[in-house]
């Protein structure tokens, strides 16, 4: 049976757990504090997949969420909508 995750991968994430161990490893874009061990592992992998190494691909369960977020997106447009035209019939009483 093949290994799912290079030697690559385990140096990434062994790295990213000893930067979180001492409290250097920063989140992307925030540049926040990682503090979890997940995100940690996470980061690592992330770090191996741009390095090339043997990583299995994300879980779609990140698709289906993007999905989702999406139609909350649309809903919440709707809602503000209603919000607007209440706004308006509440003016015109006055």
């Amino acid at each position: 049976m093949a290994a799912k995750y290079g030697k690559k991968a385990q140096d990434k994430v062994e790295k990213a757990m000893h930067e979180r161990k001492k409290g250097t490893l920063k989140s992307g874009s925030s540049g926040k504090k990682v503090t979890s061990r997940k995100q940690a592992i996470a980061i690592g992998l992330s770090e191996a997949r741009r390095a090339g190494g043997k990583v299995p691909s994300k879980k779609s369960s990140a698709k289906k969420s993007s999905s989702k977020k999406s139609s909350s997106k649309k809903s919440s447009s709707k809602k503000s909508s209603s919000k607007k035209s209440s706004s308006k019939k509440s003016s015109k009483k006055k």
